[in-house]
C-alpha cells in the first residue's frame, strides 16, 4: 500500500479545493463486504494530475465529470486522475471489506447473544477503507451520506440521522456536516441500545451493545453528568460555542484506541460500560477520556492539523483540557494526582528511549503517514499536556485561554500550525512564547533537577542544579516533622522559583526543612531527585505527606531511581511495604501497585529474587485488606489489593478457596472481572484444565469471557497448548485485534521462561511477517504484547538487534521493536546494578 507523503499533501492540497462528498452505503452485503458509493465535488485550481485514494476489495465503477476511468488504473490503494482547470465530479462504486482489526469498517458480532455491529475508524489514512476520499487533514469538505441496513439496526453518524422511506427498507439520511477533515468521519449501525437526553438544546445519547444494556443504563446518568459538566465548563472558558448539531457517544467493540473524537459521534472502547466492580479512579479515567475527547471538538474538530507534524495540537491540549475540566467541573478533583503517578510516566519513559522525538517534531521529520502514525504516543499525549501545564503556570491561565480563544476565531473550521497557535498566544502576552516553544516543543529528553542545599547565619540556601535545557517554573515544598507526631510531616513553606535561577541562590530564614521536595504539585515535566536528609525523611514518612500529589511527584522519584538504576529494585518494594498500607489516595496505590508487579517483580527482579519480590507484595496486599476491613468507603483499596494479590499468588490454594467462595474473605465478591483474573493466575501455575477453562466461559460466555479464556489457553504450562496459542496468533489469521492481544498476553509468563525460550527465535520472523499481511494494528499488538519480555536475556536483545538490522519490519512493528529493546536494555542495566 502507498503511504501519503508530506510533499505529495502539500502538491495535492495547492491544486485541489474540495467541496462537498455524498457518500453511500450498502451494509446488507453479507459478512465480508458492504457496498460503497461515493461522489466527490471539487474544484481544480489549474490543470495537473493527482489521485484519490481507495483500498476496495471490488472497484466496479469510477467516472470523472461522467467520463468512465479504467478500474485496472488503481494501483493499491490509488485511482489517478487527469484534471483540466475548474469544476469536476468524481463517482466511484465499489464493494468494501469489513474489518476484524478495528480499522476502517470494523463487524463485531456478539458471542452473548449474536447480534452484529459496525463502526468506522478511518483515523489517519483509514477512511480509504470505507469511501473513496481525497484522505488529508488539510483537505476538509462538507459530508452527505446515506445507509442502507438491516431494518431493526440503527445508524449513527458525524451529524443527526434518520430513518428514511419505508422502515422495512432500512434506509438512513445523515444531515449535512459541517466541513470535516476525512479522518473524523464516522458511522456506526446495529441494534444499539441507547439512552438519549437534551442538553443546551442539542441531542445527546449514549449507545452500547445490546448484551451491555444493564450496566450502560446502570451508570448511564454518571456518564450523562459528566458530559453535561464538561459541556458546559467548556463553554465558559471558549468564546465559539460546540460547532456540531448533535454528540452522540458509542461504546463500541474491540476498539482499538481508548476514544476517538469523531464530531457528533464519538467512540469509546466498550470496557468503560464497566460490567464489573471498578475504583473510583478508573470512574475517573473513564471521565477523564470524556472530557478529553469533548475538548477535541474545538482542538483538532473545529480547528484541525495541517499535517501530522502538529499532531500535538489535537492531543497535547485535549489531554491537558481532560484533566484540567474534569477536575474544573465534577467531583473528580484529584485528576492531577492520577495524571502524575500513571499517565506522566508514559510519557517520561518514551522520552528516554531511542525512538524519542519532540513534541512538535519538525515537519520534514513526519515525510508520511507511516511515521506519523508512530507520534501517537507518551510524548504526544502525555509529555506534550505537561508542557501545556508549564505553560499555564509560567504564562498564567487568562492568558492562556485568551490566546486559546483568539486561535480558535482566526481558525474556525480550518487548519493550523505550530507558528499560527504561537502566533495566537503572542498578542496576548509579553512573554516569549515563541522561545518558550523552541525550548519545550521542539526539544527532546526529560531534564532532572537536584537541589543543592546549605546553612549558615539563620538562614538556609536553595540552589537548583538542572541536566538539560529547558527553563523551568516550579513550586518548592518544604517540610518539618510535626513535633507532636514525629511519624507525620507538615508543610512549612511553598514557594515558587524559576529554573535556572540566572546565579541568584535561594535563602530562607530558620535551620534547614526535613525534606525540600522540587516540583511539589508536579507542575512541570522533569526528573527531581533529592539531598540526602530530604531522602532519609522521604523513605520513613512518605506517606505522612499531606498532599496525595506531593507523595506522587515522591514515588515517581523513586520509580525512576529504579529505573536510572540509582535505587535498588528491593528498595522500591521496601517502601512501598512500608507505606502503601497507609496509603488513602487510590491512584497512588494502583500506580506504585502496578509497577512493583509488572517492572519490578517481573523484570528489574531476578529469577532468584523473583519469589521474594512476589511474596513482599502478597504481604503488603494483605496489609491492605486488613486495613480496610469493616472500613466504609474504602471499597476501591480493596480491589486494588485484590487485584494485585491475586496477579503476585505463588501457590493455587488461596485463590481456589477464593474461587470456590465467591469472595474473598470479607470481600470483594468475585465478579466476572476477578474470576478470570484468577483463573488466568491459577492456568500460569498449572493449577486448572482446559475444562475449567470451558466451564468458565459456558458461564460466562460474552465476548470479554472469550477473551478471558483465550487469555488462560495460552497461559497453561502445556507444551500443546502454546503451540496452540502460537498458530492462533502467528499462522491462522483468525484472530480479531483483541482476541490476538488476550492469546498474547496469556502466553509469556515468568514462570515459564524454559517452556517458552524456543518461541524467542520464532517471534522475530512471524512477527515481521504478520505485520506485513495484517497491517499497523495487529503489528503494534505482535510488537507489544507479543514481544517475549519475560526472556530478560542478552540473546533476546541479540536476535531483536538482528531483526531490526536485517529483517526490515513495518514501521508500527519497528517502533514497537525498538521501544521493547531499549526496555529491555534498561532492565538488563538495573539487574546488573543490583545483582
Amino acid at each position: 500500500m502507498s503511504v501519503l507523503t508530506r510533499d505529495e499533501a502539500q502538491t495535492r492540497a495547492r491544486l485541489l479545493d474540495v467541496h462537498r462528498y455524498t457518500i453511500d452505503l450498502d451494509l446488507t452485503r453479507g459478512d465480508e463486504h458492504f457496498g460503497s458509493t461515493t461522489t466527490i465535488h471539487f474544484t481544480a485550481r489549474e490543470a495537473g494530475t493527482t489521485f484519490v485514494e481507495l483500498k476496495p476489495a471490488t472497484l466496479h465503477r469510477a467516472t470523472l465529470d461522467g467520463h468512465p476511468l479504467d478500474p485496472a488504473a488503481l494501483q493499491d490503494n490509488r485511482l489517478p486522475l487527469t484534471l483540466t482547470a475548474g469544476e469536476h465530479e468524481l463517482h466511484i462504486e465499489a464493494d468494501m471489506r469489513y474489518s476484524r482489526t478495528g480499522e476502517g469498517m470494523h463487524r463485531f458480532t456478539d458471542p452473548a447473544d449474536g447480534h452484529t455491529y459496525l463502526y468506522t475508524q478511518t483515523f489517519l489514512d483509514d477512511v480509504q477503507r470505507v469511501f473513496a476520499a481525497f484522505d488529508q487533514p488539510d483537505l476538509k469538505a462538507l459530508f452527505d451520506a446515506t445507509v442502507t441496513a438491516p431494518p431493526e439496526w440503527t445508524v449513527l453518524g458525524n451529524a443527526v440521522a434518520h430513518r428514511t422511506g419505508d422502515p422495512a427498507e432500512g434506509r438512513w439520511q445523515l444531515a449535512t456536516t459541517k466541513p470535516l477533515s476525512t479522518y473524523f468521519v464516522a458511522f456506526a449501525a446495529g441494534p444499539w441500545h441507547s439512552v438519549r437526553t437534551e442538553h443546551a438544546g442539542l441531542p445527546f445519547a449514549l449507545h452500547c451493545r445490546q448484551s451491555l444494556a444493564p450496566h450502560l443504563d446502570a451508570d448511564a446518568e454518571e456518564i450523562l453528568d459528566i458530559t453535561r459538566r464538561c459541556y458546559d465548563r467548556y463553554h465558559e472558558i471558549f468564546d465559539e460555542p460546540y460547532p456540531f448539531d448533535s454528540y452522540d457517544q458509542a461504546f463500541v467493540p474491540e476498539f482499538n484506541a481508548g476514544a476517538m473524537e469523531n464530531p457528533g459521534l464519538v467512540t469509546f472502547r466498550d470496557e468503560f460500560v464497566y460490567r464489573s466492580a471498578v475504583t473510583d479512579t478508573e470512574r475517573q479515567t473513564r471521565g477523564m477520556v470524556i472530557a478529553h475527547e469533548m475538548a477535541h471538538m474545538w482542538f483538532g474538530d473545529l480547528v484541525t492539523l495541517q499535517w501530522w507534524d502538529d499532531i500535538w495540537l489535537n492531543e497535547s491540549f485535549a489531554e491537558y483540557m481532560g484533566f484540567q475540566v474534569l477536575a474544573d467541573a465534577t467531583r473528580y478533583t484529584g485528576t492531577w494526582t492520577d495524571f502524575a503517578i500513571a499517565r506522566k510516566s508514559w510519557g517520561y519513559d518514551a522520552d528516554q528511549r531511542p525512538s524519542t522525538h519532540p513534541v512538535a517534531p519538525a515537519p520534514q521529520d513526519v515525510r508520511d503517514t507511516a511515521s506519523a502514525l508512530l507520534n501517537f504516543d507518551g510524548i504526544s499525549y502525555a509529555k506534550g499536556a505537561s508542557a501545556l501545564r508549564q505553560l499555564v503556570a509560567w504564562l498564567g491561565e487568562k492568558d492562556f485561554l485568551a490566546g486559546i480563544n483568539d486561535h480558535f476565531a482566526r481558525h474556525r473550521f480550518g487548519n493550523a500550525t505550530l507558528a499560527d497557535f504561537i502566533d495566537s498566544l503572542a498578542r496576548h502576552t509579553d512573554r516569549d512564547v515563541h522561545a518558550w516553544a523552541e525550548s519545550w516543543l521542539r526539544t527532546s529528553g526529560v531534564d532532572t533537577l537536584t537541589p543543592a542545599i546549605g546553612e549558615a547565619e539563620g538562614y538556609w540556601h536553595l540552589t537548583v542544579d538542572r541536566t538539560g535545557t529547558r527553563p523551568h517554573h516550579i513550586a518548592v515544598g518544604t517540610y518539618d516533622h510535626d513535633p507532636a507526631h514525629p511519624t507525620r510531616l507538615v508543610l512549612r513553606d511553598r514557594f515558587e522559583l524559576d529554573v535556572p535561577q540566572d546565579g541568584s541562590v535561594k535563602a530562607l530564614p530558620g535551620n534547614r526543612p526535613d525534606l525540600v521536595l522540587l516540583n511539589d504539585g508536579d507542575l512541570t515535566y522533569t526528573k527531581i531527585r533529592l539531598d540526602p536528609t530530604s531522602w532519609t525523611t522521604a523513605l520513613t514518612t512518605l506517606s505522612a505527606l499531606p498532599d496525595p500529589l506531593s507523595r506522587a511527584v515522591l514515588w515517581n522519584a523513586a520509580r525512576d531511581m529504579v529505573r536510572d538504576g540509582e535505587l535498588a529494585p528491593r528498595a522500591y518494594l521496601d517502601a512501598a511495604r512500608t507505606h502503601l498500607p497507609h496509603e488513602h489516595d487510590i491512584a497512588i496505590t494502583q500506580g506504585v501497585l502496578a509497577f512493583a508487579r509488572t517492572q519490578i517483580a517481573d523484570r528489574y527482579t531476578t529469577p532468584a529474587d523473583r519469589p521474594a519480590a512476589l511474596t513482599t507484595l502478597t504481604d503488603l496486599c494483605h496489609d491492605l485488606l486488613d486495613r480496610t476491613t469493616g472500613t466504609p468507603g474504602t471499597q476501591g483499596l480493596r480491589l486494588t489489593a485484590t487485584r494485585t494479590l491475586i496477579a503476585s499468588a505463588t501457590t493455587p490454594t488461596t485463590l481456589q478457596d477464593w474461587l470456590r467462595a465467591g469472595t474473598a474473605p470479607d470481600g470483594p465478591a468475585l465478579d466476572p472481572e476477578l474470576r478470570w483474573r484468577i483463573l488466568a493466575r491459577l492456568a500460569v501455575l498449572g493449577a486448572v484444565t482446559p475444562h475449567d477453562i470451558d466451564t468458565e466461559l459456558a458461564r460466562d460466555p460474552s465476548a470479554t469471557g472469550q477473551e478471558g479464556a483465550a487469555r488462560c489457553r495460552a497461559a497453561l504450562p502445556d507444551p500443546t497448548a502454546k503451540e496452540t496459542a502460537w498458530h492462533a496468533l502467528y499462522t491462522g489469521d483468525q484472530l480479531s485485534n483483541y482476541l490476538f492481544t488476550a492469546t498474547a498476553q496469556g502466553f509469556w509468563q515468568p514462570e515459564q521462561t524454559d517452556l517458552v525460550r524456543p518461541y524467542r527465535d520464532r517471534y522475530y520472523p512471524d512477527a515481521v511477517a504478520l505485520a506485513a499481511r495484517r497491517g499497523p494494528a495487529l503489528a503494534s499488538a505482535a510488537g507489544t504484547h507479543g514481544f517475549p519480555h519475560v526472556l530478560i536475556e542478552d540473546e533476546t536483545l541479540h536476535r531483536g538487534e538482528e531483526c531490526l538490522r536485517d529483517a526490515a519490519p513495518t514501521p508500527a512493528l519497528r517502533r514497537k521493536l525498538v521501544d521493547q529493546l531499549d526496555d529491555l536494555r534498561r532492565a538488563l542495566a538495573v539487574r546488573a546494578a543490583h545483582p
